[in-house]
C-alpha cells in the first residue's frame, strides 16, 4: 500500500512539474509536438532512475558516514552529468539507433533540474533504496504524463481561433495553469 500512495502522489497529486515547479524549461520549451514530449519523458525516466540509485548510494554510503553531506548538491550535479555522458557513450557504440531516436534529449537532461530535485527530495523524505526508485520511476513518469498531455493541448490549440495578444507564450501559460489546475483535481485521492 505504501508504495501504490508513492506511486499515485508522485504521478498525479505532487507532479514535479504541476505541484512543485521543476522542470518547467524543458515543459514549455520541447512541449510542441507529442513526439517529442514522449521522447524527452522516456530519456528522463531513464537518466531519473539510474541516477536516483547512484546519488542515494553516494549519500548513503560515502557521504553521510563521512560527515561531508553538505557537499550532496555538488556531488549530485557531478554525478548527473558523469551519468548521462556516460549513458550517452554507450548508448552510440551499443545502440545507434536509439541513440539517434534520443538525439538531443539526453544532453538536454543534464540541465534538467527535476533530475537533481528528485534525488534531493529522497534524501528529504528520508526514503529507503526501493521507495527511493519507486518515487523517482513514478516523478519520471508524472513528468512524462503532463509533458504527453500538454504537448497534446499544444497541438490541437494550432487549429483554434487564439487572440493575437495571446498568442505564443501568454495562451502556453495559461494552458499550463489550467492543466496545473486539473491536476488539482487529484489532491483529495492521497
Amino acid at each position: 500500500m505504501e508504495y501504490i500512495l508513492i506511486i499515485i502522489s508522485a504521478i498525479f497529486v505532487n507532479n514535479i512539474v504541476l505541484a512543485q515547479f521543476l522542470g518547467i524549461c524543458p515543459f514549455m520549451g520541447v512541449s510542441n509536438k507529442i513526439s517529442t514530449a514522449a521522447g524527452m519523458g522516456a530519456a528522463v525516466t531513464f537518466v531519473m532512475t539510474i541516477s536516483t540509485i547512484f546519488t542515494y548510494m553516494i549519500f548513503t554510503y560515502i557521504l553521510k558516514p563521512l560527515g561531508i553531506d553538505f557537499l550532496q548538491t555538488i556531488t549530485y550535479i557531478l554525478v548527473i552529468a558523469a551519468l548521462v555522458q556516460m549513458v550517452e557513450i554507450i548508448l552510440k557504440k551499443v545502440s545507434p539507433s536509439l541513440y539517434q531516436a534520443l538525439g538531443v534529449f539526453l544532453p538536454l537532461i543534464t540541465t534538467n533540474c527535476t533530475i537533481l530535485g528528485v534525488a534531493l527530495l529522497v534524501i528529504q523524505k528520508d526514503y529507503h533504496l526501493m521507495q527511493s526508485v519507486v518515487f523517482a520511476v513514478s516523478t519520471a513518469l508524472g513528468f512524462a504524463l503532463a509533458m504527453v498531455v500538454f504537448a497534446g493541448i499544444r497541438e490541437q490549440m494550432e487549429f483554434a481561433a487564439i487572440p493575437r495578444a495571446m498568442k505564443g507564450i501568454p495562451i502556453t501559460l495559461v494552458t499550463a495553469g489550467l492543466l496545473a489546475m486539473a491536476f488539482m483535481g487529484f489532491a483529495g485521492i492521497v
